[in-house]
C-alpha cells in the first residue's frame, strides 16, 4: 500500500511531460548541430535534432535558411543565459533541450520568456543574415516612406525586418499547428507568447545613421532602419517576464480564451507575456519541478538586488572565498610596433550560496 503513492506520483510526471509545452521550443536542441554537419543537401534536414515534420519540409525547401536557424538556436542560449544570470532561475535548463525539465515543460512563466525570446531570435537572425547577404532569398528591407527628418537621408542597408518575420514565424510556430500537441490552453499561450516576442522585436527596430561630411562635420547623415541587438530585446522581454499576467483558459462568448485569473473582467494584453501554472521559488534542487537549486551559486554580498546573497541564497547563508588573480597591468605601447606588460596579482572576494 505504501508503494501506491509513488506509482500515482511518477503516473502524474509521466502525465506532466505528455502534456507539457515545450514542443514548440525542441527546435532550440539545434544549438548542439556540429559544425561538420554542411546543411547542403536536403538529407542533412533529418539529421537535425529537435525539429517537428513541418520544420523538417521547411528545411528541405529552404534549406539555405538553416545555418541562421542553428545560429539563431545558439542566440537564444546565450541571451536567455546572460538575462537571467542574476536570478535564482538562471535559464541554465535551456541546454538540455531537446529533453527540457518542468519549468519549461509546463506552462510556466519561465517557459513564457523562452518562447517569446524565441520567436524573437529567429527572425532577428533572419532579418540580420537578409542585410549581411548571406540569404539569396531576401535582400535589405525596404526604404521607408516617411522623411527621415532634416541632414538626413535614406540609405544603407535595412535591416530587413518583414522578411525575418515571415520565416522566422513560419519556423517557430509550425509546432504549435500540428495536432495533438497538448491542450488548446496550453497552444493559445505559446502561440501568445511567441507573437509577444515578435513585438518586442519590432519595437526594437530603429533609426540608425552615418555622418557624412567635410573633416566630420557630419553636414549629411546617412540613415536606415536597423534592429537593436537580441540581448537588448532580451532584456525587454525580461521586464514583461517579471510582470507576467497568471491565464486561465475560459469561455468567453462561443470560444475560450486566455483571460487573467485575477482580474477576468478584461482579455489578455497583445503586449504581456501570460503564464499557466506558478513556478517553485528554485531555491532547492528539485528536478521533478525543474528546479536547479541555488546551491553553490555565486552572490553579491552588497547588492540589494536578485542576485544579493540573501535572495540569491533563499536565507541559507554563503561561503565567502578569496582568490588570488594574476593578470597583465601597467602596460605600454613601443614604438614600433609592440607592446610591454607587467604581471600584478590581487586578491578578489566571491561569495557563495550554501
Amino acid at each position: 500500500m505504501r508503494a501506491r503513492p509513488r506509482v500515482c506520483e511518477a503516473l502524474l510526471f509521466a502525465l506532466a511531460l505528455q502534456t507539457g509545452v515545450c514542443y514548440g521550443i525542441k527546435w532550440l536542441a539545434l544549438s548542439k548541430t556540429p559544425a561538420a554537419l554542411a546543411l547542403n543537401q536536403t538529407q542533412h534536414c533529418k539529421q537535425l535534432e529537435g525539429l517537428v515534420s513541418a520544420q523538417v519540409q521547411l528545411c528541405r525547401s529552404n534549406l539555405e535558411l538553416m545555418r541562421t536557424v542553428v545560429h539563431a538556436a545558439r542566440e537564444v542560449t546565450k541571451a536567455c543565459r546572460r538575462a537571467f544570470a542574476d536570478m535564482r532561475w538562471n535559464c541554465s535548463s535551456i541546454e538540455l533541450a531537446p529533453n527540457y525539465l518542468l519549468d519549461l515543460e509546463r506552462g510556466t512563466r519561465e517557459s513564457a520568456f523562452v518562447y517569446a525570446l524565441s520567436a524573437a531570435a529567429i527572425s532577428h537572425a533572419i532579418a540580420r543574415a537578409c542585410t549581411s547577404g548571406d540569404l539569396p532569398g531576401c535582400s535589405c528591407g525596404p526604404v521607408p516612406g516617411e522623411p527621415p527628418g532634416p541632414g538626413n537621408r535614406w540609405g544603407g542597408c535595412a535591416d530587413n525586418l518583414s522578411y525575418g518575420l515571415l520565416m522566422g514565424a513560419k519556423f517557430s510556430d509550425a509546432p504549435m499547428k500540428v495536432k495533438k500537441t497538448g491542450s488548446q490552453a496550453n497552444k493559445l499561450m505559446r502561440l501568445h507568447n511567441s507573437e509577444v516576442g515578435r513585438q518586442a522585436l519590432r519595437a526594437s527596430l530603429e533609426m540608425k545613421c552615418k555622418c557624412h561630411g567635410v573633416s566630420g562635420s557630419c553636414s549629411i547623415r546617412t540613415c536606415w532602419k536597423g534592429l537593436q541587438e537580441l540581448r537588448d530585446v532580451a532584456a525587454d522581454l525580461k521586464t514583461r517576464y517579471l510582470s507576467a499576467t497568471k491565464v486561465v483558459h475560459r469561455p468567453m462568448g462561443t470560444r475560450k480564451h486566455l483571460v487573467p485569473k485575477d482580474l477576468d473582467i478584461r482579455p489578455v494584453k497583445d503586449s504581456e507575456l501570460v503564464y499557466l501554472q506558478s513556478s517553485p521559488d528554485f531555491c532547492m534542487k528539485n528536478e521533478k519541478v525543474g528546479s536547479h537549486g541555488t546551491q553553490d551559486r555565486q552572490c553579491n554580498k552588497t547588492s540589494h538586488g536578485s542576485d544579493s546573497c540573501d535572495l540569491m541564497c533563499c536565507g541559507r547563508g554563503y561561503n565567502p572565498y578569496t582568490d588570488r588573480v594574476v593578470e597583465r597591468c601597467h602596460c605600454k605601447y613601443h614604438w614600433c610596433c609592440y607592446v610591454t606588460c607587467r604581471r600584478c596579482e590581487r586578491t578578489v572576494e566571491r561569495y557563495v550560496c550554501k
